[in-house]
């Protein structure tokens, strides 16, 4: 059965916020679903669309996950990347996540490599935006230690390794990957590196081209202050240009080299500069992150869907309960791809191995 969003609910909260007070209930109109985090709402007449969280990827209750986003869009919004945000529609018994209002982006699905350049361009001006005081940086974490921080998401995704049945050769590899990442980390920790303003996801499927040509990011819950290498990794990374069914592409070595050299060309000198020993040891990190969450969604998408969120401490929640068949099974695919052991392993040959990506 297909999640249902209830859009008298959220007609009956919109309608409270000034300016709205007269769009009718025949103006919402729910697009198809497309990922596993949110709903979107159309309004008919506006430029708005709402924005409704089905959970917090962060393991946040309702208020602060909205808290959390409605500061993602804001700071980002200087880039002129990224959608406005319009309004916010607070959590209740009957919105228990809450919505946010943010501007409805009238572009297109991106077609890969083509807009690579695009992302490239969209990155660089969200991960150059000053700096703010460190005061002024919550209620969006800091991952000063991003490659720490980064390794307490995997270990934790990795919890559920022995259930996720999955091949010997597969979790061989990973075992082995893991192993890498610790010591990594250990060594890491005595290294700077750049600290900027980053969205963490940043998979094809969440951009659209505007009719100006220009790529705008419009999933922004999970931004950071943290390590540009790491949006840079996931934009381009196999499990990510093939996980959204729409943009779907998988790069050639040749094509993810290009998508690099065109964000650094966009960057300060110095930055350039200090970001370069981080590209390739990052990519391996967040590939890590990558599948090993695909574990954890392995084994936490068969419980059933967490109820009354508006009152949980934490609203993760993986279930396929109540999601759209076609979706699930789609998602289901990509999982089973980034798990195979022949898929890893190509994927690891980007940093083991002759043919080796280049920066």
């Amino acid at each position: 059965m297909a999640r249902l969003v209830d859009l008298s609910a959220l007609h009956r909260a919109l309608v409270r916020l000034p300016g709205y007070e007269q769009v009718p209930l025949g103006a919402l109109a729910a697009l198809p679903e497309k990922g596993l985090a949110h709903d979107h709402v159309q309004i008919a007449g506006t430029r708005a669309l709402l924005r409704v969280p089905r959970q917090s990827q962060f393991d946040f209750s309702a208020r602060d996950n909205l808290a959390y986003q409605k500061a993602c869009f804001e700071r980002c919004q200087p880039s002129g990347h990224t959608p406005a945000l319009l309004g916010v529609l607070e959590p209740s018994d009957e919105v228990p996540m809450g919505a946010l209002l943010v501007e409805h982006i009238d572009g297109v699905v991106l077609s890969l490599p083509g807009d690579m350049a695009g992302i490239a361009a969209c990155l660089a001006a969200i991960h150059t935006l000053p700096l703010p005081l460190e005061a002024d940086r919550p209620p969006l974490q800091e991952h000063r230690e991003a490659v720490s921080g980064t390794l307490a998401i995997i270990e934790r995704q990795t919890l559920g390794l022995a259930q996720a049945a999955l091949d010997r050769e597969a979790a061989d590899q990973i075992e082995k990957e893991l192993a890498w990442a610790r010591g990594f980390a250990a060594e890491a920790a005595q290294w700077p590196q750049p600290l900027a303003l980053v969205l963490s996801d940043t998979h094809p499927g969440n951009y659209l081209r505007a009719a100006s040509g220009q790529v705008v990011c419009v999933d922004l819950e999970k931004a950071v202050y943290g390590a540009p290498a790491i949006d840079l990794a996931h934009a381009s990374l196999h499990t990510s240009t093939t996980w959204d069914v729409d943009a779907a592409a998988s790069l050639s070595r040749g094509e993810i080299e290009a998508f690099y050299a065109a964000y650094l060309d966009l960057l300060p000198p110095a930055m350039r500069e200090a970001l370069m020993p981080w590209l390739l040891p990052l990519r391996r990190l967040t590939w890590l992150r990558s599948v090993t969450w695909c574990v954890h969604y392995r084994v936490e998408s068969a419980r059933a869907r967490r109820r009354d969120k508006h009152l949980a401490a934490s609203t993760e929640d993986w279930s396929t309960e109540d999601v759209d068949a076609a979706l699930t099974a789609h998602v289901e695919g990509r999982v089973a791809d980034y798990l195979d052991p022949a898929t890893i392993s190509a994927i690891r040959a980007e940093w083991l191995g002759p043919a080796r990506l280049s920066f």
